[in-house]
């Protein structure tokens, strides 16, 4: 009788990117209109559902967003003082691109290259049985 080996697989249920964007243009990030006009363009053109939106602007500076998406979200913080976001973007969707937010919204904020860090978190991780 021939025996049966379970093999683990490591898996993940979704990806979450958090990046750091330094030198940012002050005025696009004291402009809440055009910060809540460039997630939801990056969520269009990243291929994510969205589902739902709330920004708000903080006084004196400052502004948090977030859009809600099918996938999971994209959202945003930032800092006009230090010309600083953060922003994340978390996808459980295998057809959303993740880093094309990420870029568009580093862009569209006027973050240059070198300004941009990313790390990227495998998110809710699991072990699959399978039978070999």
């Amino acid at each position: 009788m021939k025996s049966r080996r379970k093999k683990r697989v490591r898996k993940n249920l979704g990806v979450h990117l958090l990046a750091e964007l330094e030198g940012c243009k002050l005025e696009t990030l004291e402009n809440l209109a055009r910060i809540r006009d460039i997630l939801l363009e990056a969520a269009k053109e990243s291929g994510a559902t969205v589902v739902d939106q709330v920004f708000h602007k903080f006084n004196p500076v400052g502004a948090s967003g977030i859009v809600v998406i099918a996938e999971s979200h994209i959202s945003i913080h930032t800092w006009p003082e230090y010309r600083y976001a953060a922003v994340d973007v978390f996808t459980c969707g295998k057809k959303m691109k993740p880093m094309v937010a990420i870029r568009l919204i580093a862009k569209k904020l006027g973050c240059p290259k070198r300004g941009v860090t990313v790390q990227n978190i495998k998110r809710g991780i699991y072990r699959l049985a399978m039978q070999k």
